[in-house]
C-alpha cells in the first residue's frame, strides 16, 4: 500500500483521536477512540468502516484554512481505495478500473462484442426465447468461468485484508450484527438518524442512503432471480422462458427497476458532491462502474419488454454484454466496495464483541 496515503490518514486520526467531538457521528469514531495508536492495518480497517457521510468534515474546526488542514473523508477515501487495489489479485486491473471509467467502457464495448460474436458463431441448435438465439449450454460456457474466477479473485483479496486487519475467526454473532448494519445502511443516516451531507453541507439527507438500498435491494433481486431459474431448470426441469407470475419474473423485474432507478439516483448524487472530500482520482472509475450496473438492469428490462419483438438478438447480446463484463470486472472496480465494507463491518463487530 501507498505509505504517503497511510501516513496522512494516521496524522489526521491522531488529531481527531485527541479533539472526539465527532465521537457518535458513526462507526468510524468508536472504533478510532478506541486506539492510542494506530497501525498500517488500523488505518485500513478505519477507511473501510468510513462511509464517506461528510458529516465529520463539516462539523470540523480543523479544516482549511486552520494549519491541521483535516480533510479526514478524502484521506480515508484515498487509502480505501488503495486498499483495493493492493489486495487486489491479479492487482494491475484494480489499478486500472478503479480510476479510469473509460477502461471500464472499453471493456463495455468488448463484452457486447463477444456476445454479438457467440451468437453469430454458436448460436443455438433449437430452443425456445432466447435460447433460440444462444442455447443454454453456451450461456453456461459463457458466464460460469466468468462468475467463478471473480469469487476466487474476491476470495484471494479478502483473505489479504482480513489478515491486515487483524481479523480472528467470525463468529455468527459477528455476522449477524454486521448483515443488521448493512442491510439498513446504518452508517449512512449518521449517528444522529437524519442522513448524511454527502450532496449538500447546509443540510442532511437521506437519499444516498435510499440510493444505495435501492441498489442494493435491486441487485440483490435480480441476483435471487437467476438464482431461481437455475433451480428451475435443474431441479425441477421448469424451462425458459417463463411466465410474468413466475418467480424469476416477479424477483427480477422489481429487481431491475430498483437498479436502474438507484444507479441514476448515484450518479445525479455524486455530480452534486463535493469532489475534494473523497477520492478525486476515482471520480471517473465511480461513474463509470455506476453507469455499468444501472445498464445491467436498463437493458434487462428492455429485453423483457420487447423481448418478444426482432429486437430480441441484439438487446440479448447487449444485456449479456454488460453482465458480462460486469462480472468480470466486478473485483476491479467499486463492487468490490460492497465486500470489503462487510468485511470491515464484522472485523468492527469483533472489536465490540472483545471490548
Amino acid at each position: 500500500m501507498q505509505t504517503d496515503l497511510i501516513q496522512e490518514a494516521r496524522r489526521q486520526a491522531e488529531i481527531c483521536n485527541a479533539c472526539r467531538y465527532c465521537e457518535g457521528y458513526c462507526s468510524v469514531f468508536p472504533a478510532l477512540h478506541a486506539k492510542r495508536a494506530f497501525t498500517d492495518g488500523d488505518i485500513t480497517q478505519l477507511a473501510n468502516l468510513c462511509h464517506n457521510c461528510r458529516g465529520c468534515y463539516y462539523a470540523c474546526q480543523y479544516t482549511a484554512p486552520h494549519e491541521f488542514d483535516l480533510n479526514l473523508p478524502k484521506a480515508l477515501a484515498e487509502v480505501r481505495r488503495d486498499s483495493w487495489e493492493s489486495y487486489a489479485w491479479p492487482q494491475p486491473l484494480a489499478r486500472r478500473f478503479h480510476t479510469q471509467g473509460g477502461a471500464i467502457a472499453l471493456a463495455l464495448v468488448l463484452g457486447f462484442a463477444l456476445l454479438f460474436l457467440a451468437i453469430r458463431a454458436i448460436g443455438s441448435a433449437g430452443g425456445e426465447g432466447f435460447y433460440a438465439v444462444l442455447s443454454h449450454n453456451a450461456m453456461v460456457a459463457i458466464f460460469a468461468p466468468a462468475f467463478l474466477l471473480p469469487l476466487a479473485s474476491l476470495w484471494l483479496s479478502l483473505r489479504r485484508y482480513w489478515r491486515a486487519v487483524g481479523g480472528t475467526a467470525i463468529t455468527l454473532a459477528d455476522l449477524t450484527a454486521a448483515f443488521a448494519r448493512a442491510g439498513r445502511m446504518q452508517d449512512l443516516a449518521a449517528g444522529h438518524g437524519e442522513g448524511c451531507n454527502f450532496e449538500d453541507e447546509d443540510r442532511f439527507s437521506q437519499g444516498r442512503r435510499h440510493v444505495h438500498q435501492a441498489i442494493m435491494y435491486g441487485f440483490l433481486l435480480c441476483f435471487a432471480s437467476t438464482s431461481a431459474a437455475t433451480v428451475m431448470h435443474y431441479g425441477f426441469g421448469l424451462h425458459a422462458p417463463y411466465g410474468f407470475f413466475s418467480l424469476p419474473k416477479l424477483l427480477g423485474i422489481p429487481g431491475g427497476i430498483l437498479l436502474t432507478l438507484g444507479c441514476i439516483g448515484m450518479v445525479m448524487l455524486k455530480r452534486k458532491s463535493d469532489r475534494d472530500l473523497g477520492d478525486a482520482q476515482a471520480w471517473g472509475g465511480d461513474i463509470g462502474f455506476v453507469a455499468l450496473l444501472g445498464f445491467v438492469g436498463f437493458s434487462g428490462l428492455a429485453l423483457y419488454a420487447l423481448g418478444s419483438t426482432g429486437l430480441m438478438p441484439a438487446l440479448l447480446a447487449l444485456h449479456l454484454g454488460a453482465v458480462l463484463t460486469f462480472f468480470l470486472l466486478t473485483p476491479y472496480t467499486k463492487m468490490a466496495h460492497g465486500f470489503y465494507r462487510l468485511a470491515a463491518l464484522i472485523r468492527d463487530a469483533q472489536r465490540k464483541r472483545a471490548a
